[in-house]
């Protein structure tokens, strides 16, 4: 059986993760086995946080809610209640949205949130 050489392929793939290391500082940016070591973890680090931000983007929500929720004498949960009540169906993104950019449409969603919740 003959035998194989890899040099084009071995140089190709430590080309490539080279590349990906690029802007890393130090060794991670020259040498190939910490460059993967750190290539790779960072690609641990970026599927891991994609999730966290997902997290960390509804807890900003809740928080804005809740503040302007306030505004209008009701807690978050309650005007929540209201709204499901109200069978209004509206995220928490753009609900949040709302309160920021447009008091007066959230407003009337706490209007409407506190009448549903006197019936």
């Amino acid at each position: 059986m003959a035998r194989v050489k890899s040099s084009v392929t071995a140089r190709k793939r430590h080309k490539k993760y080279i590349r990906l290391a690029k802007g890393y500082w130090g060794r991670r940016s020259r040498t190939y086995v910490i460059a993967r070591e750190a290539v790779e973890k960072g690609w641990m680090y970026a599927f891991r946080d994609r999730r966290v931000r997902k997290r960390d983007f509804r807890r900003l929500w809740l928080v804005r809610i809740n503040a302007a929720a306030r505004v209008h004498n009701l807690s978050y949960s309650r005007f929540m209640d209201g709204l499901g009540k109200a069978d209004i169906r509206l995220n928490r993104k753009v609900l949040a949205d709302l309160a920021v950019n447009d008091p007066g449409a959230f407003g009337k969603l706490a209007e409407i949130a506190k009448e549903q919740l006197c019936t």
